[in-house]
């Protein structure tokens, strides 16, 4: 992942709501699992491995998240092992074979988490943050999306 997509997530991280968030991470996931492909096809089996395996960091976090006290969660988790079997089966045969299968389910959860987010009103998770403006700036070749204030040392997270 470049510096510059890992920046847009960082940036849309800070502004999201919950459910946002679930729908950062299953993006993050499916981001993964496609660079492992293409890091296989390209025969380069360390890259291969490390997209694989934080591909799973990240399913681990949505597993993590699940709240189950709803029955939902349990068919939701269901669901997360057996995509986590489909990435370990991957690493171990070092073939991404299994991989179609993950990114299916992957794809169809995200779907689904997109139309929850766009009904989610209940604002951003983290407060105090950077503020973010629409538009470009113009910097020594290049162009930049956000802004911080060097003189602003109350960001992020407030406990």
């Amino acid at each position: 992942m470049t510096k510059e997509v890992l920046q847009g997530y960082t940036a849309r991280i800070t502004q999201a709501s919950k459910s946002e968030l679930i729908v950062i991470i299953y993006e993050l996931i499916i981001s993964n699992t496609k660079e492992a492909i293409k890091a296989y096809n390209e025969k380069d089996l360390v890259t291969f491995d490390k997209e694989l395996k934080q591909a799973q960091t990240f399913l681990r976090e949505l597993m993590v998240a699940l709240d189950y006290s709803y029955e939902l969660s349990y068919d939701l988790l269901s669901l997360y092992i057996f995509v986590n079997k489909q990435f370990i089966t991957a690493i171990f045969k070092k073939k991404p074979d299994t991989l179609d299968s993950a990114l299916s389910i992957l794809e169809k959860l995200l779907v689904g988490f997109e139309g929850v987010s766009k009904e989610d009103t209940s604002g951003p998770m983290m407060y105090n943050t950077q503020q973010l403006y629409a538009g470009l700036t113009y910097g020594k070749g290049t162009l930049n999306e956000t802004y911080i204030d060097p003189e602003d040392r109350n960001r992020g997270f407030i406990i």
